[in-house]
Formats: C-alpha cells, structure tokens, sequence
C-alpha cells in the first residue's frame, strides 16, 4: 500500500479524487454515473507527450500525479454494482473513479423503507427528510481508497474519508483485482 504510516490515501489518489469530484460538480446535479480510470500522468506523457499542454503539465512535474481518463457512458438501465462487476482494468491503469448520485435517508426513515425496490425508491425520492449525495469515490490497485461526498442542500461543504460508502468502495476494488 502506497499510504503513510497513518494510513491515509497517497496525495495522488487524494487530488483526483477531489478533482473529478470538482468537475462533477460544474456539471451541476441531476447527472448520470460516470467512471473514470487513473494512470500515472508521467506514463501518459512518456507514450503521448503532446498531451503535456492540454494537461498543464510537463514530463518533470507528472511525478507523483494521476490522471483522469473518463470512460464511455455506463449502462443507466442496469444498476452500476451490476456494471462493476464486469468491469476489469489493465495493468496501466493504476486506480479508478466512480461518480454518482443517490438518494439519502435517516437511518430511522431507512427502517421502515417498503420491501419492494420500485416502492422503495419512490418513498425515498419523496420523503421530506431525503438528502440528495454525490459520491466521487475513488480506489488503487494497491489498497488505497478515498471518497468524496457533497449534499445538494449543503453546496460547497464536502466530506471526505476513506470509507464512506464501503460497498462501493468493495466493489471498485474489485475492478482493479479482478
């Protein structure tokens, strides 16, 4: 694991993270899943260095940076675990990204969520107390992971952490091991 001794995501992870998570949040809301592959920016410009200018970096400060590389349109008619799970990436890609949007609820408002999914999800996207999330989160090959969230009614307030949405995080995971 690329971490420090406290455990914590490499900066590289860290700043992607947040960068896709940034560019996400110029799309403005309302926005499908997306998935993002990361490679080292210093590979990219060794094989591609006309890439240097448009990426507003050069061969010597590539170091130490990922970059993000997004990828086709997922599937919205299938869930995104669904989608992941057929997912597998080369060995040049060294992390991934997955952007999206749910539905948030209080765990007390959870509790009593109808059994049916369609029944579910229609309770959730009207119930007063429903938060709107956008989660960027992001994993390495090597173990390392970070997650971004930002509530719609909170705007530029952000919370971050290594393992805040953990089934997404597994999941993701599993692209890079699979």
């Amino acid at each position: 694991m690329s971490a420090d001794d406290t455990g914590a995501p490499s900066t590289a992870l860290v700043g992607a993270v947040r960068e896709i998570e940034a560019h996400a949040h110029e799309s403005g809301w309302d926005q499908p899943p997306r998935l993002y592959a990361l490679v080292p920016t210093s590979e990219l410009l060794e094989r591609e260095p006309s890439l240097g200018p448009a990426l507003g970096v050069d061969l010597g400060s590539a170091a130490g940076t990922l970059t993000p590389v997004e990828q086709e349109a997922l599937p919205l008619d299938r869930p995104l675990e669904d989608t992941l799970r057929q997912i597998m990436w080369p060995a040049s890609v060294t992390g991934c990204v997955a952007v999206l949007e749910r539905v948030a609820l209080p765990p007390h408002v959870e509790e009593s969520l109808p059994a049916d999914p369609q029944a579910a999800q229609e309770y959730a996207a009207n119930h007063p107390e429903r938060q709107d999330v956008r989660m960027a989160v992001g994993v390495s090959r090597d173990g390392e992971q970070h997650c971004v969230l930002r509530a719609r009614a909170h705007g530029d307030a952000l919370i971050q952490g290594s393992d805040l949405v953990p089934t997404l995080v597994r999941l993701l995971h599993d692209t890079m091991n699979g």
